[in-house]
């Protein structure tokens, strides 16, 4: 399944996407956890910025 996801991906309006996957620290525990979201690559700066 994951192929076929790639595949969409790279043909039509698939190249539009962007993957941002952003480092967020816990207040609670301190640790590190990884948020990952698709936006448009319009959006990219904005998302990073919040």
């Amino acid at each position: 399944m994951a192929k076929k996801v790639v595949a969409t991906l790279k043909t039509g309006d698939g190249r539009g996407y962007a993957k941002v996957i952003k480092m967020v620290k816990s207040p609670k525990t301190g640790a590190y956890t990884f948020k990952e979201q698709m936006v448009t690559t319009d959006q990219v700066k904005e998302t990073l910025k919040k």
